[in-house]
């Protein structure tokens, strides 16, 4: 990240929402120091936000664009929990790691760390999460502070760690499987010869070398 995205950057909400168009706080920053996106795109920081961000760029504050939202009151997700099923789906959403729950065990909102992102909401199956009015009349920067803020993106950056970590553990499981079917290979090709024996050769030595490629990503 350039230094002129870092600045802009860290002049974002966080509630990393996607609202703006781009996958997180930090793609949104760097589009907007590269000349890509304008300033006026974060309904979560609202007219405040897009004042800072035109002080930062040198760019006229423009009015919020009405495409990417509008202002409002920071919402928290709530779940009804005689409805909630347990699917995990708004867990795998969520991008500060704001939910509590298990596969099939009812799922609940850690209200401190919700962002109000709303990415929860479409990805259930049941219609079990509701939005709630959490800051009444108060807007934009005005319902989200700087230090929700650097909670929120400490917790964002952790939860892409646990990510990484996860898809490392996943890549060297899937790589020891295949190592283990190569050691067995004798025995998995007992009684399969020339194309059938070969098929099942590059089966498994593509299983590996697909393996070994994401662990390497």
């Amino acid at each position: 990240m350039s230094p002129q995205a870092a600045r802009l950057h860290a002049a974002l909400p966080q509630t990393q929402c996607t609202r703006c168009g781009y996958p997180d706080c930090a793609g949104y920053a760097e589009a907007i120091a590269s000349g890509e996106a304008a300033i006026n795109q974060c309904p979560p920081g609202g007219q405040e936000g897009v004042a800072r961000l035109a002080q930062l760029t040198g760019r006229p504050e423009l009015p919020l664009n009405p495409g990417n939202g509008v202002e409002g009151p920071r919402r928290m997700a709530v779940i009804d929990e005689d409805w909630c099923i347990g699917c995990t789906l708004c867990l795998d959403a969520c991008p500060t790691d704001a939910i509590l729950g298990g596969n099939k065990h009812m799922h609940t909102v850690i209200e401190p760390y919700c962002t109000g992102c709303e990415l929860c909401v479409p990805v259930c199956p049941v219609d079990c999460i509701a939005l709630e009015n959490a800051t009444g009349d108060r807007t934009g920067w005005k319902a989200w502070g700087e230090a929700q803020a650097a909670e929120a993106l400490r917790r964002y950056q952790a939860r892409l760690a646990r990510k990484v970590q996860e898809d490392a553990d996943h890549a060297a499981r899937m790589e020891r499987k295949a190592q283990q079917k190569l050691a067995d290979l004798p025995g998995l090709t007992q009684g399969a010869e020339g194309a059938e024996l070969a098929r099942k050769k590059a089966v498994i030595e593509a299983a590996l070398a697909r393996a070994r490629a994401k662990r390497s990503a």
